[in-house]
């Protein structure tokens, strides 16, 4: 019975987590908890540590200090392709596609762990090759379809519009069957209409795959629809954390960073 009413371990769970450069406190005393499906925001100026903590949480770089856990597993010291065995898949803020490859093959490419058939029967094109790469265009396809580009699979990835290559970003992280998706200003560069089909992206992929996110982006509209709650960091330190209505109300908020202008 004991076992039975034993909280569930949150997805991600970041303790104290900080990390100095040169004596500059880049990230200080960062804490956050995702429990599993849950979406919440992290925003903030810009330099205000963001993409830092990104880049702490997908081991790019090793914190000073605290820890941060997946699913009760701590993860400091693990390398990045570690951590995204491990279950935490990013997209970037400049977009890091394979240009030269298939839209399909850049799907293909991060499944490439879970491929089972040998070095010898990939050479001479056997059975169990050519059944398992069938699988995988399968696949491969059903996350195109998520992100409404099933109809664009045999297009080179440089040769996709802007918004296209973004979306083209989270089907490939997608494919590493992720229990966390980092997005980082998966917005930025769209238009209006681009934006609310990601919003739209966005809602399915957390009801069809029960997977958390964490998402940066300056586009407010977005994170005050997206998002069920928001952390807001200045110069590398938690300044607030809420749900979208109170961080919207926040008089500190509004001094930091939303009401700020953008020239």
């Amino acid at each position: 019975m004991a076992a039975a009413n034993e909280k569930k371990a949150p997805v991600l769970r970041a303790s104290h987590l900080g990390i100095t450069f040169g004596g500059l406190k880049a990230v200080d005393d960062f804490n956050m908890e995702i429990g599993q499906s849950e979406l919440v925001g992290l925003i903030g100026p810009n330099g205000a540590g963001k993409t830092t903590v990104f880049n702490l949480l997908t081991g790019v770089y090793q914190p000073t200090e605290g820890a941060y856990y997946l699913n009760g597993t701590k993860m400091n010291g693990k390398k990045t392709h570690q951590v995204v065995e491990a279950g935490i898949a990013r997209t970037f803020q400049n977009i890091r596609l394979f240009k030269k490859l298939t839209v399909l093959e850049n799907v293909k490419v991060a499944m490439n762990k879970d491929m089972k058939y040998s070095m010898p029967a990939a050479i001479l094109r056997l059975g169990s090759y050519w059944k398992e790469e069938k699988e995988t265009d399968a696949r491969a396809l059903e996350l195109l379809k998520i992100v409404h580009l099933e109809d664009k699979a045999d297009y080179v990835a440089e040769n996709l519009p802007y918004g296209q290559q973004r979306r083209l970003e989270i089907a490939r992280a997608l494919a590493t069957g992720m229990k966390l998706l980092l997005l980082d200003e998966p917005a930025a560069g769209m238009n209006p209409v681009e934006t609310a089909e990601l919003l739209d992206i966005i809602n399915s992929i957390r009801s069809g795959f029960g997977i958390s996110v964490l998402l940066i982006e300056h586009d407010m509209s977005l994170v005050m629809k997206v998002c069920e709650r928001i952390q807001v960091i200045d110069y590398g330190e938690t300044i607030a954390s809420g749900t979208p209505e109170e961080i919207a109300n926040n008089p500190r908020v509004i001094e930091a960073y939303l009401g700020k202008d953008d020239d």
